[in-house]
């Protein structure tokens, strides 16, 4: 049976399971079943910022819905491609679903890309396909880990990787707001790494205090309400919360001292739209992560890039073992529940949330 679970795009709370029909194969074309995806923060933000940048065009579902997107693995259930064969398996940018139809094209032996023409007009990176086959990040043993932490990472190496180009724009310390985000985890991993000598502070809720300190990922943890006794340096900004009232007290608090102020993301999903008028300090400018990687491949090549890519993430997966319990549910209807309590805020940092559906 062929599922996915719709959500309303101006509702974001609004999310139903419906049967889809599965339709004839064109020539060419390969039917995936999809066997498993994360539900992280990282999802929140596609749905929260669909709009903007076409997430929901991947997808589409019917009238004012739309389906979320997901990072996973699939199997091809079916081939109308001589290429690429039955019992295949695959990993990329999946709809929170059972199925997808894909049109494959510049296919070698690493991958393709998927050239359905409703996609078209979106970034590359999240039209491509790896073929596990010949895939060099692929270890059977840590697909859970790839799902949860591998779209969140790449996120954080290339949010390092242009601080870096710009000298951290002269701050001795980066902020990063919702420190137990696998996003922000992922930066301070490969600061700590790459950028050893800017102090790496992360903000946090209270109660995840403990777990952002036992990650060990960061020189200082401070609790949101301890914002103020946070030390004048010259500091930039990493913004994962997406809290207009919290970025406004890093704003007044530092002032002149706030050297960058860069927005990823929203995890606090309530909060995102509070606070008018100017702040403090520099005007935040939002990182757009495909923009970068595109940048990042075209200065260094793709096997360079590859390459440093996987350095920086067999040493983040070795700083995060066991700090996250993997948690496997069954069913569409399970996914439909964690995107829910995802898009809620109330998860537990803790948990690593998959699915197969």
């Amino acid at each position: 049976m062929n599922q996915a679970v719709h959500v309303n795009r101006e509702q974001l709370g609004d999310a139903k399971t419906v049967d889809l029909s599965t339709g004839d194969l064109p020539e060419g074309a390969i039917r995936l079943k999809i066997e498993s995806f994360a539900v992280t923060a990282n999802n929140i933000t596609y749905a929260v910022a669909g709009d903007r940048f076409g997430y929901w065009n991947f997808f589409p579902g019917q009238d004012a819905y739309g389906v979320v997107p997901m990072w996973g693995h699939a199997i091809v259930e079916q081939s109308a491609n001589a290429e690429i064969k039955q019992g295949e398996r695959v990993y990329g940018y999946i709809p929170m679903g059972t199925h997808l139809t894909v049109i494959p094209g510049k296919i070698s032996a690493y991958g393709f890309m998927d050239m359905a023409e409703h996609r078209q007009p979106m970034s590359p990176i999240y039209n491509q396909y790896t073929r596990l086959s010949a895939d060099p990040e692929h270890d059977p043993a840590k697909e859970n880990e790839r799902m949860i932490y591998g779209p969140l990472f790449k996120t954080g190496f290339l949010i390092e990787n242009f601080m870096r180009r710009e000298n951290w724009f002269g701050a001795e310390a980066v902020i990063l707001t919702s420190a137990s985000s696998k996003t922000a985890m992922g930066l301070a991993s490969v600061s700590k790494d790459r950028s050893p000598q800017t102090k790496r502070i992360g903000l946090t809720s209270a109660g995840n205090v403990k777990f952002v300190e036992d990650a060990g990922l960061y020189d200082q943890v401070a609790a949101y309400d301890d914002l103020g006794s946070l030390a004048q340096v010259p500091t930039v900004s990493v913004d994962f919360a997406g809290n207009a009232g919290l970025l406004r007290s890093i704003h007044e608090h530092f002032g002149d001292n706030l050297k960058y102020s860069c927005l990823v993301g929203a995890t606090h999903i309530a909060a995102r739209d509070g606070g008018t008028g100017p702040m403090a300090g520099p005007e935040p400018i939002l990182f757009f992560a495909p923009d970068h990687a595109v940048a990042l491949f075209k200065d260094l090549g793709q096997e360079e890039a590859g390459k440093q890519l996987a350095a920086s993430w067999r040493k983040f997966l070795g700083d995060v073992d066991g700090t996250v319990e993997m948690e496997i549910r069954q069913g569409i209807d399970a996914a439909r529940e964690a995107y829910l309590t995802m898009l809620s805020g109330n998860v537990d940092p803790a948990k690593g949330i998959v699915i197969q559906p």
